[in-house]
């Protein structure tokens, strides 16, 4: 279940309002506490020294207690010696200064004034008194916040939900909006905190736009790709239908089967680029050097056919973390493209090394090669270049790129060092998987 912010904002509020309130209840008792013996002290101090200006008289020690007794107060004045000493009075005595003793279940507060002599004054009180007038005073500091408490709740949720409005008000406008209404979105009276969040949907609305304009032209190419042929196919069935003897429906049936087969291929190679745009590769364990035997053996019949041969080097071949039908892909359109393009006689070389944290894959051919201004060009889609046959249909090298770019690697066209001819690249970072132990080139 999703979280509400405007229901955690609320009780997270309200609690740090609620702790606050105890926190101030709490150190206000401590507060008051601390002044009320403060005080207790003081006026313990006070009566000691009162206590002292009473003149003595024979059992004038009880009278001058019961002079200084305070009723509501409950505080007892001793002078020893002369009085009787109170029956939770130490029979060692106490040392100057103040002490808390228990004297028969009640705490007494006492303060103990000696002079020169061995005479003493004693004055006593209950601490009951003291924590009376300090829990009094924290109840009065207390009690305010706890009335408040559901004003302030109420505050709270008032605030909380006047302050998240704007991004009600912005998912409102975001709902009024068309489907196919893909402009940015006016960050006007959004808070500052939600502006990013703005700014990445226009971000994502272009990456969205982008990919629709990509699909309106892919498609329209495909239209128009797909008009030729399938022309060329009604007028070369109405050829047939118009053919007098069988020999010459035999020869007329040629060039019809030739069109369907690439009829054939242009719509496989449609929807192998649609699939590896829409679809997600999952990521398998893949031996490249495998997968490049099998293409090869594959490829065979097509590279004698042309008069091409098919030749695997490995290097240190890695094992990488991808998806092998994505992989494929990458393969098959560079070695097909390869091979279309390679003069008779000549060869194309499958190569397979590592180069660092990076598998490196190419295609070497000994073909004319492609200028560099054009071969960013090449990978789109229907492109071809001046002078080439019509046998192609200018989409190997834009699924290779779409391939490549679904398993994260990349690829790049190169001259040839050696001579005439062009290298197709790529390059994908190697998963932390074991490598298989070196093999050695492979002819096909």
């Amino acid at each position: 279940m999703s979280r509400s912010l405007r229901g955690r904002l609320t009780l997270s509020l309200g609690g740090a309002v609620l702790l606050a309130a105890l926190l101030a209840g709490i150190a206000s008792a401590w507060l008051a506490f601390a002044e009320a013996r403060e005080f207790q002290d003081d006026l313990l101090k006070q009566v000691a020294a009162l206590a002292e200006t009473v003149p003595r008289s024979g059992a004038s020690g009880s009278v001058a207690a019961v002079a200084l007794a305070d009723g509501e107060s409950r505080i007892r004045v001793h002078r020893l010696p002369g009085h009787d000493s109170p029956s939770w009075y130490p029979s060692a005595g106490l040392a100057a200064g103040f002490h808390t003793i228990d004297a028969q279940g009640t705490r007494l507060r006492v303060f103990v004034r000696r002079d020169a002599g061995v005479q003493a004054t004693i004055v006593a009180q209950p601490t009951a008194t003291r924590d009376e007038i300090a829990l009094d005073s924290a109840l009065r500091t207390l009690v305010p916040l706890l009335v408040l408490l559901p004003v302030m709740g109420y505050l709270v949720v008032r605030i909380v939900r006047r302050e998240l409005e704007p991004v009600d008000r912005l998912a409102r406008r975001i709902d009024d909006r068309p489907g196919d209404a893909l402009e940015p979105l006016s960050d006007e009276g959004v808070p500052r905190e939600i502006v990013p969040f703005v700014r990445a949907i226009d971000r994502l609305l272009g990456r969205v736009r982008d990919l629709v304009g990509q699909q309106r032209r892919f498609v329209a190419d495909a239209a128009h790709e797909l008009r030729s042929p399938l022309a060329a196919l009604s007028v070369q069935a109405g050829n047939l239908e118009q053919a007098g003897s069988l020999e010459e429906m035999r020869a007329r049936t040629a060039p019809l089967r030739a069109g369907i087969e690439r009829t054939r291929k242009l719509a496989g190679q449609l929807l192998d680029l649609a699939r590896t745009q829409a679809g997600v590769p999952a990521a398998t364990t893949v031996d490249p050097g495998r997968l490049a035997r099998e293409l090869l053996a594959e490829l065979v019949a097509v590279a004698q056919a042309r008069e091409v041969e098919l030749g695997l080097d490995e290097v240190e071949p890695p094992v990488l973390r991808a998806d092998a039908g994505t992989l494929r892909l990458v393969l098959r359109n560079a070695l097909e493209n390869a091979i279309r393009h390679a003069p008779a006689g000549s060869e194309v070389t499958l190569r397979l090394r590592r180069d660092g944290d990076e598998a490196v894959v190419e295609v070497v051919d000994s073909g004319p090669g492609i200028p560099a201004d054009e071969r960013e060009r090449v990978f789109a889609p229907f492109h071809r270049l001046g002078g080439a046959d019509g046998s192609g249909s200018g989409l190997g090298l834009a699924i290779a790129r779409e391939a490549a770019a679904r398993l994260g690697g990349h690829v790049s066209l190169h001259d040839r060092a050696d001579g005439p001819g062009l290298v197709f690249r790529y390059r994908q970072p190697i998963g932390k998987v074991d490598r298989p132990p070196p093999g050695a080139r492979a002819q096909v």
